[in-house]
């Protein structure tokens, strides 16, 4: 594990700690810890992809309304 870690406190609904529970218990994770590391780390990955993707499509809006408008001045003309 880093060294550059934090220890935090969270609250969790009994329900997913019964899960988190049963996946130590099958030695699909060695603790509670790294399946809520391992869990935060997928879910911040797949966060960004969507954030990035976000932008480029908002990115592409603008593009997209500026050449409307160019557009308009263009042939538009009354």
């Amino acid at each position: 594990m880093e060294d550059d870690t934090e220890k935090i406190t969270i609250r969790l609904p009994k329900k997913y700690l019964r899960r988190i529970d049963f996946l130590v218990a099958l030695d699909d994770f060695p603790s509670r810890s790294e399946v809520i590391r391992t869990a935060v780390r997928d879910f911040i990955y797949e966060r960004i992809k969507i954030v990035v993707e976000r932008a480029k499509e908002m990115q592409q809006a603008d593009v997209t309304l500026e050449e409307m408008e160019r557009i308009q001045r263009e042939y538009m003309k009354k």
